[in-house]
């Protein structure tokens, strides 16, 4: 019996859908995906950081065994399937529960066509929350003259973390806790985004995907309709993420 061998250190092609992907050594199957403009849903990847594999938007299956396909490496001769009814279904029902465990309210969101949970839902067709909502105490802190921190819309992508640990060398944020008590803190002696080293210009203040972190006076500097996720959806301006 031939044993087929897949090699990841190797530039080569896989198959996505049944369309073929090149891939360069080194390229996770998300990354090399996008870079070719197939739209993978995702929240909590950056090319420029180590993936995180939190959100589990990206699963797919490879040779039929799922996986992350920001953690998985892209091998010549993968046959991976993403765009099904089964793994959409899947992904539906993750950013339905995302929602009803934070506090989402769209229509009022300074983040609002521009937040990318808000335009994932829209490209899998959620039309509602399904299940019942948390709405949690959570607190909101204005105490950064230039920044706001609302944990009620943090979704634990650790996109923060990662960019003010990796890029910014600062360390400003970490996630505390466990399972369903996990949540995002400051660094800082009292706990207060103030009190931090974070400053406006860093990576970390500019990152977060939905409207955790966000720069004061600018909330809607560009009007509501006018956005990223209002022009386009957002299966067709992720392109730059793999660059």
């Amino acid at each position: 019996m031939s044993v087929q061998r897949f090699d990841a250190l190797s530039p080569g092609t896989f198959e996505l859908d049944g369309q073929e992907v090149q891939f360069a050594p080194g390229d996770s199957i998300l990354q090399a995906a996008t870079r070719a403009g197939r739209y993978i849903p995702h929240l909590c990847w950056k090319p420029e950081f180590p993936p995180h594999g939190s959100c589990r938007l990206c699963t797919v299956k490879v040779n039929g065994r799922t996986g992350a396909a920001c953690t998985l490496m892209a091998s010549a001769g993968q046959e991976v399937e993403s765009n099904t009814e089964e793994l959409n279904a899947q992904r539906k029902t993750l950013l339905q529960l995302l929602f009803v465990e934070g506090n989402h309210f769209c229509p009022s969101c300074e983040k609002s066509g521009d937040c990318l949970l808000q335009a994932t839902a829209y490209e899998v067709g959620m039309e509602g929350p399904h299940f019942e909502e948390f709405y949690p105490s959570r607190p909101v802190d204005a105490s950064h003259p230039d920044v706001l921190l609302d944990l009620n819309r943090c979704i634990l992508c650790s996109l923060c973390v990662r960019a003010s640990a990796l890029v910014d060398g600062k360390d400003v944020f970490a996630i505390d806790g466990y399972g369903i008590h996990s949540h995002l803190i400051v660094n800082s002696a009292s706990g207060l985004l103030g009190d931090s080293a974070l400053l406006a210009s860093d990576l970390a203040a500019n990152v977060c995907p939905v409207g955790a972190i966000l720069p004061k006076r600018q909330g809607f500097a560009i009007p509501i309709g006018q956005r990223r996720f209002d022009l386009k959806p957002v299966s067709q301006t992720l392109e730059e993420d793999a660059r």
